[in-house]
């Protein structure tokens, strides 16, 4: 009993000076003061108790940004919220994941049971490159607009992944590969917008995903009225649809409250509508999609590597120009469809991934590749 007094004790004293509800910017941590990170904790933080929390990692090293996506809802549901000012894209991670972790933990009273992850781009993959590195076991990954670091695509992983992407986003053919293939618990939400980070309402939903997986497996004890309030949040948005949205919110809510709520009347509409044909096309039409967009992908990418070529360098670049300006004439389209989607999401992804010195090339990637906003050059 002593010494848990003591470390509640230490605990308090280095977290006397942040204030609760709102967020700090710069946390300096205490045993490497080179590293800092962004911070909120919940307005009812008292030491005496355990805890949640989230590690958040953001491809620019900027802590707040995400720290205020899930602001909202650590205030909600309680946890303490870290976003790392120093993990960054082209760049090692470990000293800045290991000085936040031990900084935050020192600091607070947190369940080590239910430490989550969480990042966007880049700091995706540092949030799930930290859960399937730790020897303690990560509670769970909100994974925005990336996924594995090593691009190993994988059936089953011993951690619940809430993933997003965007309807632009370059990196939904990849989000879209690990929610087809991954078998353990998981939910893909696909938004509308870009490479970005979650919004906070979506942010929200995937704490709430994250409570229930909690609940489930044992990690939080079960809450009967939150599990009935987050339920008729899901039930009440799902509508009368015969969709393929529809058939997956039904899909989700029967694999989430299984065992917690009677979900049989759902279950069975979830079986019908796999079934219907309306909800099969639309499968087969993102399936077909995501085909079409690597094969533009992969010409472009051929035309690219026969710059290198002296006696092609001409063509391949009169290619390449031809290339840029028709997708840049789709993401332009006053519309918003398939079409624009698929070339606004190869136009940003060509344009992260060049690689070139061609300055040829360079001037063409410029003067088309895609601005805020989804639009190509032009």
């Amino acid at each position: 009993m002593l010494p848990l007094l003591l470390l509640l004790a230490a605990s308090a004293t280095l977290a006397q000076n942040l204030p609760a509800g709102q967020i700090v910017d710069d946390v300096k941590c205490a045993a490497d003061p080179a590293q800092s990170y962004a911070l909120y904790v919940p307005s009812s933080y008292t030491p005496d108790r355990e805890w949640p929390a989230i590690l958040a990692f953001d491809p620019g090293g900027r802590g707040r940004n995400g720290v205020e996506r899930y602001q909202a809802a650590a205030e909600q549901y309680g946890f303490i919220v870290a976003g790392s000012n120093n993990s960054r894209n082209g760049q090692a991670s470990t000293t800045a994941v290991t000085a936040m972790s031990t900084d935050v933990m020192t600091r607070f009273h947190i369940d080590m049971k239910r430490v989550y992850t969480a990042g966007m781009s880049g700091g995706a993959r540092v949030a799930l490159g930290v859960a399937l590195a730790s020897s303690t076991k990560i509670a769970g990954v909100m994974a925005s607009s990336a996924g594995y670091p090593d691009g190993v695509v994988r059936k089953t992983v011993p951690f619940p992944i809430f993933a997003t992407a965007g309807t632009e986003d370059f990196n939904l053919y990849e989000m879209r590969e690990l929610d087809r293939d991954l078998a353990t618990p998981h939910r893909l939400a696909i938004f509308k917008g870009g490479h970005l980070w979650l919004s906070s309402a979506l942010a929200l939903q995937a704490v709430e995903w994250m409570e229930i997986q909690a609940m489930r497996t044992g990690l939080k004890p079960r809450d009967a009225g939150e599990i009935d309030q987050i339920f008729d949040k899901r039930v009440a948005v799902i509508g009368a649809g015969n969709d393929k949205d529809t058939f997956l919110a039904l899909q989700g809510l029967v694999a989430d409250f299984e065992g917690l709520k009677d979900v049989s009347a759902f279950k069975t509409r979830a079986a019908v509508l796999g079934r219907d044909k309306r909800v099969l096309d639309a499968f087969k039409n993102d399936r077909e999609d995501d085909v079409r967009e690597r094969k533009t992908l992969a010409s472009v990418w051929s035309a690219e590597e026969r710059l290198d070529l002296p006696k092609q360098r001409e063509n391949a670049l009169i290619e390449l120009r031809q290339k840029w300006q028709q997708l840049s004439m789709q993401a332009n389209g006053p519309d918003d469809s398939v079409e624009r989607r698929l070339a606004r999401r190869v136009l940003s992804g060509l344009s992260a991934g060049a690689r070139t010195t061609d300055e040829d090339y360079l001037k063409i990637i410029r003067e088309y590749r895609v601005a805020r906003g989804g639009r190509g050059g032009r």
